[in-house]
């Protein structure tokens, strides 16, 4: 019986500018993807049972959802209806990436899993349709096809790849008790429409010190200037994760920053050493010491050819 085995990394936003709110109800964003190497497993193989069966483990919540609502399941659907497939997978998700932390594990997932199932069954897509199945799952999802570092524009699904950062060591920090469901996150924010930012833009003299240092960052070879548009709402209303940013910076981490939506926050450490001494620090969190993910080795990992 063929199966296969696939790791889903997670994500941290080194960039996250919430430009303002479209016509269409979405936002438009301006990010910095970055994958980082903590990660679900995901095994896949053939069946004689007809469909798909999804299980989970890991995460108690997300196996008693319907399993036609998770990503994964969707993402093996769509790729079964696109090819035609008619012969039944089984797939087992195995979860580490904390829900609902800002950390993409659900749009990885997915990623994965579309990845994965070209993979057990030999089959070919051509990229454009392979992205276009990606996106219609969630606006990260084309991301994790490849990996790395990249820019992200519109709703982050328009992908422009950034040149590799050497390797840093990461603490991310996941309170067990605090959700921030995405869409809240965005209402919280209370950004303005696009089209009035962009007629204010017109009348301003040429020159955004917040677009310079953002062409900084997608440039530059280091982890410096780090910023997330949600930090602020976010941190309004659980100050705690405030205090565990704060409290990275004090253990030595040289940047720190709200992952993503949130819940979850990280800093960037001199050394993994460092890092798991951070750790300690936080008993009744999660916390996991891991390191940033090149797209060279992403591509080497997921065993893809994209």
């Amino acid at each position: 019986m063929r199966e296969v085995r696939i790791p889903a990394f997670a994500k941290i936003n080194l960039r996250l500018d919430i430009l303002g709110k479209r016509a269409d109800g979405y936002h438009e964003l301006r990010t910095v993807f970055q994958t980082i190497s903590l990660h679900d497993k995901l095994l896949l193989r053939d069946s004689r049972r007809p469909g798909i069966s999804l299980t989970i483990r890991g995460n108690e919540r997300l196996s008693q959802e319907p399993v036609t609502k998770n990503l994964v399941y969707r993402a093996v659907d769509a790729l079964r209806r696109e090819l035609k497939i008619r012969g039944g997978v089984e797939v087992e998700l195995h979860k580490t990436i904390p829900a609902g932390g800002g950390l993409g594990g659900g749009s990885s997932d997915a990623a994965a899993a579309l990845l994965g199932y070209l993979r057990l069954t030999g089959k070919k897509l051509a990229l454009v349709r392979l992205i276009e199945i990606a996106a219609s799952l969630g606006a990260d999802v084309p991301f994790f096809l490849f990996g790395g570092r990249a820019l992200g524009v519109n709703r982050g699904d328009e992908l422009y790849p950034l040149g590799d950062i050497p390797k840093h060591s990461i603490l991310v920090v996941a309170p067990r008790n605090i959700h921030v469901p995405t869409p809240e996150a965005f209402r919280w924010t209370k950004a303005p429409s696009l089209a009035s930012v962009q007629s204010q833009q017109l009348t301003k003299p040429l020159g955004n010190s917040k677009l310079w240092r953002f062409c900084a960052l997608c440039w530059s070879a280091q982890l410096s200037g780090l910023s997330n548009d949600f930090e602020r709402p976010v941190f309004r209303r659980h100050p705690r994760l405030a205090i565990l940013k704060r409290d990275l910076l004090r253990a030595g981490a040289t940047e720190a920053m709200l992952a993503g939506s949130g819940s979850a926050v990280f800093g960037v450490f001199p050394s993994p050493a460092l890092a798991r001494r951070a750790a300690v620090g936080f008993p009744s969190d999660q916390t996991f010491v891991c390191e940033t993910i090149s797209r060279e080795r992403y591509k080497r990992l997921v065993q893809t050819a994209l």
